[in-house]
């Protein structure tokens, strides 16, 4: 609480919360008006509207990581937040239009403007800290980052399937300006004096800095992980609503519980991985993390099958009135854990193994390799379902899988880098 009241972290964390809070209220509002006015008599086509929305999201991160990183290396980070979240207000302002009509092609093209806002302000969102932040703040910051992140993502889907959508359009516009003020009180963090410049040519500046992570031992590792990391989460957050729906035989208010256990369940490992290493930087605790994730994920298995299955779907009371629903949701409490415990030191290598003149270039190739990972896991989550493998099945594999990166953690743990955050 210390740290989130000083101006080095407080103002960069509440512009990184509600960046996520809006993006997420926005995308919802959307999806429900197609669903249910929109598209209300075509569900299939509903459906694949909501696929093509995750890939415009996804695509910019593909088109513009290199020049976002390159950019947040060689500009001072706070001014392009500010820029950044200025741009968010024309973004929303066409978004509340876009809410308020029947436009599905200006709807897809706010999500396409949201996913190219997101792509700049993502190399910031870590390599900040290390400039912000004293040595031993940094894994707490990024913890705080990470669940921070989760949190907000819950909150604006929720609010997003509660509001009307004229309210949810009034909101949208509210929180990008505030967004835009709390990025005005965020501290300079100007670039190292030996910056390189920006190559603004797409495939050639993403090129270049995916090359420099891969040649940075400890870093392409650290990315190599936390992208199999978002792959995890992608498969578990979009099988949530078929597994409540279609194997546990719940409503829609059941789905909503587990995402928000998931995401407190992140939160609360991302902010306790901080005081478990005592805010030191090391991937020692990972290689166990990743052992719990694929335990866990063969406990849901067995705790899903365990449930009796209802005829008709149960609301939460009479869902949660069984104590085998208490076990599932215990499950997805410590496999989220688990995995805030993974990531959050991985990603804090990230920021200190790379150097400070290449760091938010680090951070773009991370997310960067993440698309391919998210993109990858949602279409083989979603073949294998359709080919008829059971839920319950693909999350414990996807679980398992982790295991193959137990070399790469334990080699990660015995690597030094000699790169050191530097307090502003």
């Amino acid at each position: 609480m210390k740290l989130l009241a000083t101006r080095r972290f407080g103002p960069y964390f509440a512009t990184q919360f509600l960046n996520a809070f809006n993006d997420n209220l926005y995308k919802t509002a959307m999806l429900f008006l197609v669903t249910y006015r929109l598209l209300a008599d075509d569900p299939a086509g509903a459906a694949g509207l909501v696929s093509i929305a995750a890939g415009m999201l996804m695509l910019p991160f593909l088109l513009f990581s290199g020049i976002a990183g390159m950019l947040a290396d060689a500009v001072d980070k706070a001014h392009i937040a500010r820029v950044v979240k200025t741009a968010e207000i024309g973004i929303m302002a066409l978004g509340a239009l876009a809410l308020s009509g029947t436009s599905i092609p200006l709807l897809m093209g706010v999500v396409f403007l949201l996913g190219v806002h997101s792509t700049f302000f993502s190399p910031i969102k870590y390599s900040i800290l290390p400039q912000h932040l004293q040595p031993q703040e940094v894994l707490l910051g990024t913890g705080l980052t990470e669940g921070g992140t989760f949190v907000a993502i819950l909150l604006g889907q929720v609010l997003g399937g509660l509001l009307p959508v004229d309210w949810a359009a009034i909101g949208i516009l509210g929180f990008a300006l505030l967004g835009a003020v709390t990025a005005r009180a965020i501290p300079p963090a100007p670039p190292a004096a030996d910056a390189r410049p920006v190559d603004w040519n797409p495939l050639t500046s993403t090129r270049t800095i995916v090359r420099e992570t891969y040649r940075n031992p400890a870093v392409r590792d650290a990315t190599i992980a936390i992208s199999w990391f978002w792959g995890l989460g992608t498969v578990y957050t979009t099988q949530f609503i078929p597994l409540v729906k279609g194997v546990l035989h719940a409503s829609e208010g059941v789905a909503t519980l587990f995402l928000a256990t998931f995401s407190v369940g992140i939160a609360a490992g991302s902010v306790g991985v901080a005081r478990l290493l005592k805010g030191r930087i090391t991937a020692r605790a990972a290689p166990f993390a990743v052992a719990v994730l694929a335990l866990v994920g063969v406990e849901l298995l067995f705790s899903i099958r365990a449930m009796p299955v209802s005829a008709s779907p149960l609301a939460p009371r009479a869902f949660f009135a069984q104590w085998q629903a208490w076990r599932i949701a215990f499950d997805l409490f410590v496999l989220a854990a688990a995995g805030g415990v993974f990531s959050v030191p991985l990603y804090a290598i990230l920021q200190t193994a790379s150097g400070a003149e290449t760091r938010a270039g680090a951070i773009a190739a991370n997310a960067f390799i993440s698309a391919f990972f998210i993109v990858g896991a949602a279409l083989a989550a979603g073949a294998a379902a359709g080919a008829g493998v059971p839920i319950p099945l693909i999350l414990m594999v996807t679980g398992l899988s982790g295991v193959l990166l137990w070399p790469l953690l334990r080699r990660l743990d015995r690597m030094k880098w000699t790169e050191a955050p530097a307090a502003c």
